[in-house]
């Protein structure tokens, strides 16, 4: 019964999953603990909970038939009770935009949040949108009167207030060939609907890195990024057709066109992204014209009026003249700032209108030929100058992501691009900060209207060791201060800007996220900011769960580096940080079991704020060891360089050593340690299993690499290899058809190679379209483990 009961979770979702599994006795793991597990999808809170069925029963010392007898009896009850628990975590939602207006009347704001949450039956996110308006009675209060329910945003794509909050648009995406809708809301009604069908252009990107979606100033036209239309599809005739006679009767075939590449995860199957206007009067869509086909393009915005009727639109373009490769979170990917002109007229309601054109009237301009990298370009309020953020340690490193910095354009009012004057380097890529001191930039996104009133100064959410933080930068001096709570590990995410306070939200491990509303303390030292608690019910939480964190508690370790050598850079020799998560209540001598997490990457990193499935764990009595090992995102640019070239030994012992700190410390128990990770964080956990194979007793891994031989013919990214196993002079020996040593290197660097030692129980969990880190990558060692199935 049970076998077949773990068959099901094996092919099943999250949510069967969390069903079947308190169904299962740790008397049958326990006696299947050397059984490979394989999982055909990557439910992640899944493999969580079954690598901590195995960490307990195996770190128990009676044997499997006492174990069962004294278990077996509550067994049913009690993981029925933990599987409730987890929907009660899971079920919290999270805040993900928000939009601030003014009311008009001078009384307070009016602001719009969006917020999800997993829906576990369907397997799909609800999204919601709920309303508040906010007074703030004085400077040291702060008042937001939520509306009573929220709104479900059943099968939007996008949600994009227009400037003056007067307008919104919402974007629904089909999901087969129908016609992509435009719906424009006014406060009180839907005023109009337009059908665009895929004969124009496909469905319109949304997620966040090609997306681009812009008002012009006067709210008429909108620019946005959409697949292109979809290429007719040629008929191929075999023989000659008689009169009356079909095609099937002919032995016709219809084919689908010529092969073409796609920018791998994420936009498997999407066509090249492209640039359209509609005009919100008459629903007229144009493609923009003289953009070249080997461009793909993103991140779109209207550049200011200037004079005459030439409008500018600027975009970011990824060039695919060589060949396309993965680009999710692949920031190495060169890229440029464009220019290109809309032609407009004045109708006779004097509002501007499209104007045909040819492409030969309409060049495009490179604004940022002299650097490798541009993206997420924000004009300043008064238009003379253009910002944006650049990858380029990551493009000229081959690192998929590395230390960003951010530039300046003074922006060519008459449209004379001749003119333009050389990029202005704002904040410039860190090497190694001194101290606590600011460790460079790491931004994933900026607010669309991110100015405070001054003009010149902008907010940002920035990685800062394992914290985010939010940061002020004025983009004339450069000046640059830390404006979240110095002293606080939590985490804190810029929502948006009232004015020139701010709402962002701020959560920990142990803390479920919490609306912050942020002013000025003394505003001629802007840097001087407090922050008020917003009561919010997208806050609240059962009282179970509530009860559960508050007898959690968190610190962020700094974890001295072992064997410092003479060659290693001074970043590299700063010591790297944990996050530890344990019982906040004193107990006797003993010791929760401990679960280490790795984050994937290499170059990403675990943030001190909350996740769903670790405070889970956490709640039910287990310790976490959060490594961000060297390499990690937010320590500099010298610390996250040392690690190309050096995956599977350097990440494997910072990892190692971090463990040994909180033994020594006492604060883990060397028998009790379970490790897991997902994809490079996968990579690490087969490897720790087979280079220190009596470290742990239970380990999970969701779609580990483990031989990078087998993954440079099979993923998105094989750059990707070279670069992580010969450092930044793999970037230029990439090629598509490697060499023996090629191969031999990649697999003496791969888990693969100690897959003979491992001992571990040890739980796979593969996504079977998964193309960065194919499943085979994890189906080639699950069958070289020596254990019994």
């Amino acid at each position: 019964m049970e076998r077949a009961l773990l068959s099901n979770v094996i092919a099943t979702s999250d949510w069967c999953a969390n069903q079947l599994l308190p169904r299962i006795s740790p008397s049958f793991l326990s006696r299947h603990r050397h059984t490979r597990f394989t999982v055909a999808k990557p439910a992640y809170f899944s493999y969580k909970r079954l690598s901590v069925f195995l960490a307990m029963d195996a770190s128990k010392a009676a044997p499997a038939k006492q174990v069962s007898s004294v278990l077996d009896a509550t067994a049913e009850e009690e993981y029925a009770s933990l599987s409730k628990l987890l929907q009660d975590f899971t079920n919290i939602s999270s805040i993900d935009k928000a939009w601030t207006f003014n009311s008009g009347n001078g009384n307070g704001t009016q602001a719009m949040f969006s917020i999800s949450q997993p829906n576990l039956l369907a397997n799909k996110r609800k999204k919601f949108m709920l309303s508040t308006v906010i007074s703030k009675e004085n400077e040291n209060s702060v008042t937001f009167q939520w509306a009573p329910f929220p709104v479900e945003m059943t099968g939007a794509s996008a949600v994009v207030p227009s400037p003056s909050g007067s307008k919104l648009l919402v974007v629904r995406n089909p999901e087969n060939e129908s016609p992509i809708q435009f719906e424009l809301w006014s406060q009180s009604q839907l005023e109009k609907e337009f059908h665009v069908p895929q004969t124009v252009h496909g469905s319109v990107y949304a997620d966040g890195w090609f997306e681009g979606i812009s008002w012009n100033s006067d709210e008429t036209l909108i620019a946005y990024v959409a697949e292109e239309p979809s290429p007719s599809k040629p008929t191929f005739s075999l023989g000659s057709t008689k009169g009356g006679s079909s095609d099937k009767d002919c032995n016709s075939w219809k084919g689908q066109g010529d092969w073409e590449e796609d920018w791998g995860e994420t936009y498997a199957g999407k066509r090249q992204p492209s640039l359209f206007v509609i005009n919100i009067n008459s629903g007229e869509v144009q493609a923009v014209k003289g953009i070249p086909k080997s461009l793909s393009v993103g991140q779109v915005v209207w550049a200011p009026l200037n004079e005459g009727l030439h409008q500018y639109l600027v975009f970011v373009g990824w060039s695919s003249e060589t060949r396309k490769l993965g680009i999710k979170y692949c920031y190495n990917r060169p890229c440029a700032l464009y220019a290109v002109r809309v032609s407009l007229y004045k109708s006779e309601a004097s509002e501007l209108e499209l104007k045909e054109s040819s492409s030969e009237d309409l060049p495009v301009v490179n604004l940022t030929e002299s650097i490798s990298s541009a993206f997420f370009p924000r004009f300043s309020p008064d238009g003379k100058f253009l910002v944006f953020l650049s990858a380029k340690s990551s493009v000229d490193s081959g690192a998929h992501s590395a230390t960003d910095s951010l530039h300046r354009i003074d922006w060519p009012t008459n449209g004379n691009f001749s003119s333009l004057e050389k990029i202005v380097d704002v904040i410039p890529v860190v090497q190694c900060a001194e101290g606590d001191c600011f460790p460079g930039l790491y931004s994933s996104s900026i607010l669309s209207n991110p100015w405070l009133s001054d003009g010149c100064t902008m907010l940002l959410s920035s990685i800062w060791g394992s914290s985010q933080v939010i940061i002020s930068v004025n983009v004339s001096s450069g000046e640059l201060l830390r404006i979240t709570p110095a002293e606080s590990n939590f985490s804190w995410s810029l929502l948006t800007l009232d004015g020139d306070n701010i709402i962002a939200v701020s959560s920990s491990p142990v803390d479920v996220p919490q609306v912050k509303y942020g002013y000025f303390v003394d505003k001629a030292n802007k840097g001087t900011w407090s922050w008020l608690n917003v009561s919010s019910p997208i806050s609240r939480c059962p009282e179970k769960v509530k009860s559960l964190l508050s007898s959690r508690q968190f610190s962020i370790m700094k974890i001295p580096v072992k064997g410092v050598s003479a060659n290693l850079t001074k970043g590299a020799q700063k010591p790297f940080e944990a996050i530890f998560v344990s019982s906040s209540h004193k107990k006797d001598c003993s010791c929760d079991p401990l679960i280490v997490v790795l984050h994937g990457g290499p170059h990403s990193v675990s943030l001190s704020s909350y996740s769903k499935s670790l405070a889970f764990l956490s709640s039910v009595g287990y310790s976490l060891l959060i490594v961000n090992y060297r390499g990690s995102l937010g320590f500099g640019e010298e610390a996250l360089q040392s690690l190309p070239g050096k995956v599977g030994s350097q990440d494997v012992n910072d990892v190692l050593t971090a463990i040994d700190h909180v033994i020594d410390m006492g604060l883990a128990n060397p028998s009790k340690v379970t490790v897991v990770g997902g994809s490079h964080g996968g990579f690490l956990t087969t490897h720790l299993i087979g280079q220190a194979p009596d470290k742990f007793v239970a380990a999970a891994a969701r779609n580990p690499l483990c031989n990078l031989a087998l993954m440079v013919g099979t993923t998105d990214i094989p750059d990707w290899c070279y670069v992580e196993s010969y450092g930044s002079k793999g970037k230029d020996s990439f090629t598509e058809s490697p060499s023996v040593e090629d191969l031999t290197r990649f697999h003496s660097k791969s888990p693969i190679s100690h897959i003979s030692k491992v001992k571990t129980p040890t739980i796979f969990l593969l996504g079977a379209q998964d193309l960065r880190v194919p499943v085979s990558n994890g189906l080639q060692v699950i069958y070289h483990i020596p254990f019994s199935v």
